[in-house]
């Protein structure tokens, strides 16, 4: 789910390049991630497309990084924060330090998360016992 937490990494990235190219993950990858996504791939580019931080938006087909850079090619790779110190985000800072690719960390927008925004929407549902009550964000 898309929300301000993204579009402010989306305008810290932005001041860090001069071009900006942002993945969407592929419906069956985000659904890998254990939430199946509730807007189409078509719409969420759209979404990203328009903001005006993003000179592109592209679909990622992966959740591995390395092979986005070989599709894409880029220099930095920004990542919230909250990857700092963890294993996966070693691992970036070694295989893109290998390739000559900055890993970028930025400040993460601590209130609000994409967890927290689908717990909250459960809440309306089992609460409201209605489906239709809880509209699409």
């Amino acid at each position: 789910m898309f929300h301000v937490g993204h579009l402010n990494l989306l305008r810290q990235a932005r001041a860090h390049c001069d071009h900006l190219v942002a993945g969407v993950l592929v419906d069956e990858v985000a659904a890998h991630k254990g939430h199946a996504p509730v807007i189409p791939l078509h719409e969420r580019l759209e979404i990203v497309r328009s903001v005006e931080f993003v000179d592109e938006a592209v679909a990622d087909n992966t959740l591995e990084k390395m092979e986005a850079w070989h599709d894409v090619g880029f220099h930095r790779l920004f990542k919230g924060e909250d990857w700092k110190g963890t294993a996966r985000g070693a691992r970036w800072e070694r295989d893109f330090a290998a390739v000559g690719v900055e890993v970028v960390y930025l400040p993460y927008t601590t209130h609000v998360s994409s967890t927290k925004l689908r717990q909250m929407l459960q809440v309306l549902v089992d609460t409201s016992g209605r489906r239709e009550a809880v509209s699409p964000l």
